[in-house]
């Protein structure tokens, strides 16, 4: 198995500022904004572009956790663990996630987000997009854009959950 390192924790956050930059670019009513980040590190990298929206607009958005487990085709798990603090009804939601692969992780986290109100508008900003899509679904904010092959693998780590922040392509061959 072959690990290369492809973006270090400094890349990883410029690349978090460059989304924040967009939402803010892309977003007149910054106020109507609810970040929802898809677990485990999309709630991670939510919340780093809440700190930015902060910093940069003196604003606080607020972030929600979303559990797509409940919402798969390809596992059936009764208990849903997502937290959202905020009516999201007539809202505009971010979806947040790490990696953007065959697209199966989007589509659950929009059944759940419509399952808990009815969203004026839901976007997809994820950190990386390594291509191999399975659904329509593309992203609204991009990170990096690294193509892989089918059989690699895009490891992303960041500090609060993993103790380092860095993004890796995995070869298993």
């Amino acid at each position: 198995m072959k690990t290369k390192e492809i973006v270090d924790d400094i890349t990883m956050k410029r690349a978090i500022t460059r989304i924040t930059y967009e939402i803010i670019e892309r977003n007149k009513s910054l106020d109507k904004i609810v970040l929802a980040g898809i677990k485990t590190r999309g709630v991670y990298i939510a919340k780093r572009i809440q700190e930015r929206l902060k910093q940069l607009e003196n604003i606080d958005i607020p972030v929600g956790e979303l559990d797509t487990k409940p919402f798969r085709d390809d596992m059936k798990v009764e208990e849903d663990t997502t937290v959202m603090p905020v009516d999201i009804t007539e809202r505009d939601v971010i979806l947040i996630d790490d990696v953007l692969y065959t697209g199966r992780t989007i589509r659950a986290a929009i059944d759940n987000i419509v399952s808990l109100g009815r969203p004026a508008r839901i976007s997809l900003a994820v950190l990386v997009d390594r291509g191999h899509r399975e659904l329509p679904i593309r992203a609204d904010y991009v990170g990096k854009n690294i193509p892989t092959s089918s059989f690699e693998e895009i490891v992303v780590q960041v500090v609060e959950h993993d103790g380092k922040d860095s993004i890796s392509i995995v070869d298993p061959r």
